[in-house]
């Protein structure tokens, strides 16, 4: 991002200084983060470092973000989006399809877990926290037969060699806004604001924007087995959006088509329809937990 900027604008010298922040989320690596605030967890210390002046700009993987962002915040940049698809990785099978009846697949994401439940409930679902390496060396380690990651981030960290194979959307639709880049900063700060306006990706921001109104619309938390995918393609947007229950034994699916000048009402509309297939108590009876 930051090379990005710098040729956008000619920063000569480079101009643009990087500063790493560790948050809460990517120190808790043993336990579920649903158990210690979800998605926030990842932002937290980011946000505050943008609202005291410490840093101009957020770099942030767009699912990894809370649908409502901290007062004086705002997304003003989308990177064009990466594969949005789901990796499997397994040295006891070709794919999801082909492991063993019993076999173990490991996964922090309760969206995945869900639905590879739906897919093959003869299967074993353990969660698989850790970064991406750790869960790699994990997988060699036995401690589970298979993983799931998104292909987006294996690529980004020169990772794809280890993916065995790749899961279509029809068999594993990915969480929200996954594979998309988002950059953040002060809503005030006019001057950060038009530097990124160079850095945004209409088709791109169309999408997930469609995909977050969503996710809005269902109060989705880590605690959700949530996903939905906006496409645009000849002029149209197609959204598709799918909620489960953590056992995937059940689940509701929605689908429509419009406009990419209408994708906030899509994602809504697509929001109020799934809640309405539902049932008033389908997310209440796990969210809960």
């Amino acid at each position: 991002m930051r090379a990005l900027l710098i040729d956008a604008h000619g920063l000569e010298g480079g101009g643009v200084a990087l500063s790493v922040i560790t948050t809460s989320g990517d120190r808790i690596w043993d336990k579920p983060l649903r158990d210690f605030g979800g998605k926030g967890l990842f932002t937290k210390e980011i946000d505050e470092a943008l609202l005291g002046g410490k840093v101009d700009l957020a770099v942030h993987s767009m699912k990894d973000l809370p649908t409502e962002l901290p007062p004086g915040i705002s997304i003003t940049a989308v990177l064009p989006r990466g594969d949005v698809r789901d990796a499997f990785i397994s040295a006891k099978g070709e794919s999801l399809a082909a492991l063993p009846r019993g076999a173990v697949v490991g996964s922090s994401s309760l969206r995945r877990q869900a639905q590879v439940k739906r897919l093959r409930p003869d299967l074993q679902v353990i969660d698989f926290r850790g970064n991406v390496e750790t869960r790699l060396t994990k997988l060699d380690q036995g401690m589970a037969d298979a993983t799931l990651l998104a292909l987006a981030g294996l690529k980004r960290l020169g990772l794809a060699d280890h993916v065995t194979s790749v899961l279509s959307t029809d068999e594993m639709l990915p969480a929200v806004a996954q594979g998309a880049i988002g950059i953040a900063c002060r809503s005030g700060d006019a001057k950060t604001r038009d530097l990124l306006q160079a850095l945004n990706d209409a088709s791109t921001a169309t999408a997930v924007g469609c995909e977050r109104a969503f996710l809005a619309q269902l109060d989705g938390s880590c605690r959700t087995p949530i996903a939905g995918l906006a496409e645009i393609a000849g002029g149209s947007l197609r959204f598709r959006g799918l909620v489960l229950n953590p056992e995937g034994t059940e689940w509701h699916e929605v689908e429509q088509c419009g406009a990419p000048a209408d994708a906030a009402t899509i994602g809504v509309e697509s929001g109020r329809e799934l809640l309405a297939l539902a049932g008033p108590n389908f997310l209440v009876s796990f969210t809960a937990r």
